[in-house]
């Protein structure tokens, strides 16, 4: 709390999430509706866990995926170094996995020799630092610009700066080699579809796509819990996680994974693993905290907490000093949860109780509730005793004073009047001032003052109070109608699929132009000279407008289809055409379906894409696309939001990461 770099940096990052989170939910037209839909999701799903992980396990087997079940830590990292060893791999790219830092995978993976490389950028930033992460989805929340300009002088070799796109460039460089010669991927999962066997992955800076996209292997690891039914329940969970985490409809990627490359494929990994980890799962389920189950790691708990805004997560420790994976109000109940109350109960006590974790939660966990049960010590498995609270004891015996005070009426207004007392009291020495200044050793006089008791009570004063007369309720009544009528008489002019989507995408960063089928070549070639460039990735003449390919060839324009054997050469061209399957005008983005003819490493290596969208393709949102089967019969799809971005550095906006750093969405009009 003394340190105030890193208090600046916690207000910065609150301050902002809190805003664009607010920002996010306003275009939502019943927010409280959607979060109770999503909790019934959440709370079928556990209920029901062993149904919808045997539906996961065999729609995702039948797809072609290779699962292996892991019952604690240990079991997890072994699978996860046998698959390692069994393809003789050397270096490891991942993206950012929570359940890989609750297992602890990196130190072991290093013990057996293995490069492992976080290619997140917050991710990287804290490797190189060798810390763990700040924040579930900010991992170097802690840090300002000139701690990382300090540290890529240091571990990069580059001169000093605070310009964060030159930082955001220096990091890329190293990463995008790793990409490249990456025997193995591994990546976290957001949530999973059980009747699809589906594997869906949110991300913005382009990582998330590549560790799963370019290396031979792709591992997931994924807690037991990140279920949903189906592919409309993902479409809900959609709508409320990105707009939660990073205030965002929806993130720059969002990949569903359905398959392994198939053999006509033109790139993908050749395996697909999924490592389900239980590693206490199972035993929260069966407690009085299987509730915290729900949780769908957003992380705008910990932006909203007032506690996690002071400290930050690296506050947040075992008794023995040991970080939490997962720090906040969330972590609170977690890491007791699945690592023991032992060890981690008393965070449960750094929390005010406020509520404000229950509020901003997208899936309307009690948390407050969850606190006081881990203070209570009734987080273990219904089948097993009670453990004890872990309170010290003289909070043990204030709380058991004020219980017996409280159990009985007239206890409880004798001490009200004492208390009063007592206020007025400490009113005639401190020349009413109303705020009392504690001792230190008090633990709030460390950086709080109490107020003094009220001398009269609230019942006493009630009677006193004055009431709002009938007659000054219907003026109040009138006033609002008459303010009604007037903000309703201003309607806002209904903009039609194709201005939505080009008003969401342009406030993202991304361009769009609209052009007749036989302008299409010319547009393209447009594009192109703007750049200065003659040559393209491309997807296959098949799922591209007729002739395009054709008359781009014969004005000079070098074309390439990607395969995963032509990698090194792909990564050079700067430029990507693809088609695409659907528009979304509430968010500005576009759908890729992956497969034969159409290699995604044509929208996701080349510094620009040009995407091709049919004007008759532009749906209003995800939840009318997502459901169609044709989406979970690829192998893989992509839904792209704007060009790639990262906040990870003082939560400044930085467009172009590992991804394309320019969106082209070419709208082909009908007819």
């Amino acid at each position: 709390m003394a340190d105030e770099n890193l208090q600046f940096a916690l207000d910065a990052n609150a301050v902002r999430r809190i805003a664009v989170r607010k920002n996010a939910f306003a275009s939502v037209p019943d927010h409280q509706a959607l979060r109770l839909q999503a909790r019934a999701v959440r709370t079928e799903v556990i209920d029901q866990l062993d149904h919808y992980l045997e539906m996961f396990i065999q729609h995702a087997e039948a797809n072609g995926m290779l699962i292996h079940l892991a019952a604690d830590s240990a079991e997890a990292i072994r699978q996860v170094i046998e698959i390692a060893h069994s393809h003789g791999a050397q270096l490891i790219g991942k993206s950012k996995t929570m359940v890989s830092e609750e297992i602890e995978l990196n130190p072991a993976l290093e013990a057996e020799r293995f490069q492992v490389v976080e290619t997140d950028l917050g991710e990287y930033i804290v490797q190189l630092r060798g810390e763990p992460p700040a924040h579930i989805i900010t991992p170097a929340v802690h840090l300002r610009r000139q701690d990382v300009g300090r540290l890529f002088q240091e571990k990069l070799g580059i001169p000093y700066t605070k310009d964060i796109s030159i930082m955001t460039i220096a990091a890329r460089q190293p990463l995008r080699q790793v990409f490249l010669n990456a025997n193995i991927g591994i990546s976290g999962v957001n949530l999973a579809v059980a009747e699809t066997g589906t594997l869906c992955l949110v991300t913005n800076e382009g990582n998330g796509r590549m560790v799963t996209t370019v290396p031979p292997v792709h591992i997931a690891l994924m807690g037991i819990e990140r279920l949903v039914p189906s592919m409309a329940d993902l479409a809900l969970m959609l709508s409320l996680l990105p707009r939660s985490a990073t205030g965002q409809k929806l993130t720059a990627y969002t990949s569903l994974l359905n398959s392994p490359r198939r053999p006509n494929d033109a790139d993908g990994p050749m395996e697909r693993h999924v490592i389900l980890v239980d590693n206490g799962r199972r035993a929260t389920r069966q407690s009085e905290l299987r509730e915290i189950l729900y949780c769908i790691r957003c992380g705008s708990c910990l932006n909203a907490c007032p506690v996690f805004r002071e400290i930050g997560g690296h506050a947040y420790v075992s008794r023995d000093g040991k970080h939490s994976p997962y720090p906040g109000p969330v972590g609170s109940v977690v890491s007791p949860a699945l690592f023991g109350q032992a060890e981690f109960g008393q965070l449960a006590r750094a929390s005010s109780l406020c509520g404000a974790c229950r509020e901003a939660c997208p899936v309307d966990i009690d948390i407050p509730k969850l606190l006081l049960r881990v203070r209570a010590g009734r987080q273990t498995n219904q089948l097993k005793p009670i453990t004890q609270p872990n309170a010290p004891l003289a909070l043990k015996i204030g709380l058991g004073v004020f219980a017996f005070t409280a159990a009985s009426p007239w206890r409880y207004a004798f001490a009200q009047k004492m208390a009063g007392i007592f206020g007025w009291l400490a009113g005639l020495f401190s020349k009413n001032d109303p705020w009392m200044r504690l001792p230190a050793f008090s633990g709030w006089g460390l950086s709080k003052d109490f107020p003094q008791p009220a001398v009269r009570s609230f019942r006493s004063r009630f009677p006193e109070m004055v009431h709002i007369s009938p007659q000054q309720t219907a003026t109040v009544a009138n006033h609002n109608q008459t303010e009604t009528a007037e903000t309703g008489s201003i309607s806002a002019p209904q903009l039609t699929g194709v201005d939505r989507f080009e008003s969401e995408l342009t406030a993202l960063g991304g361009h769009f132009v609209t052009c007749s089928p036989h302008e299409l070549p010319d547009q393209v070639i447009q594009i192109l000279k703007l750049q200065g460039l003659e040559e393209l990735l491309v997807w296959d003449s098949a799922y591209l407008p007729a002739q395009l390919l054709e008359r781009l060839a014969s004005a000079g324009i070098q074309l390439n289809q990607p395969t995963a054997e032509s990698i090194e050469a792909s990564s050079k061209v700067r430029v990507g055409l693809t088609g695409t399957y659907a528009g979304l005008a509430d968010t500005g983005s576009v759908i890729l379906l992956g497969g034969e003819g159409r290699p995604m490493t044509a929208s996701l290596l080349p510094e620009i894409h040009i995407a091709i969208l049919h004007e008759k393709d532009i749906y209003e949102s995800l939840d009318q696309v997502i459901g169609n089967p044709v989406v979970a019969q690829t192998s893989c799809a992509v839904i792209i939001t704007g060009p790639s971005r990262t906040s990870d550095i003082e939560m400044t906006l930085t467009i172009g990461v590992h991804g394309p750093g320019e969106l082209w969405v070419v709208c082909v009009k009908d007819g």
